[in-house]
C-alpha cells in the first residue's frame, strides 16, 4: 500500500469510531495482534496499554458515555508503514465526567500514531491533550 493508501484507511477507521459504527466495522481494521498505548493525560493519568479484548472493551464503554462525537484532522503524513494524524477532538457526553454534565462538549487534540501490516492496524499510540474539565 502507499502511503496515500494507508493515510486513506487511518482516515475511514477514524471516521467508522466518529460514527460510532458496529464494533465489528471498527474491529475489522485490526490485526489480530493489535496493541494500542495511550500514553499518560488528564482522564488517564497513568495511561494505558490495551489489547484487542481491552480495545473492545474500551469501545463498547465510549458508545455509552459519548452522545456524539467528531474528528477533525488537522494533519496526516506517512512515512513506511506508519501514519501521523493531528486531530482535533470533539464529544457531547452522554453522561457527566468530572465536572461535566451530560449534554457538555469535551475537547481534545491527539497525535496518533498508527502502524500498518498487510493493510491492517497493528499498533496505535495516542498522545492525547484534553482541555480542562
Amino acid at each position: 500500500m502507499t502511503g496515500q493508501d494507508l493515510i486513506d484507511r487511518a482516515k475511514a477507521f477514524v471516521a467508522a469510531v466518529a460514527a460510532a459504527k458496529p464494533r465489528q466495522t471498527v474491529e475489522a481494521f485490526y490485526a489480530d495482534d493489535i496493541v494500542q498505548e495511550e500514553f499518560p493525560n488528564l482522564l488517564l493519568p497513568q495511561g494505558a496499554v490495551r489489547d484487542f479484548i481491552n480495545l473492545r472493551a474500551s469501545y463498547d464503554r465510549s458508545r455509552y458515555i459519548l452522545a456524539s462525537q467528531s474528528f477533525e484532522i488537522v494533519n496526516a503524513l506517512a512515512s513506511g508503514n506508519c501514519v501521523v494524524m493531528e486531530t482535533i477532538w470533539t464529544a457531547t457526553l452522554a453522561v457527566g465526567v468530572g465536572k461535566l454534565a451530560p449534554g457538555d462538549t469535551m475537547r481534545a487534540r491527539f497525535a496518533q500514531f498508527f502502524e500498518f501490516r498487510d493493510g491492517l492496524i497493528f499498533r496505535i499510540r495516542n498522545y492525547d491533550c484534553f482541555e480542562r474539565i
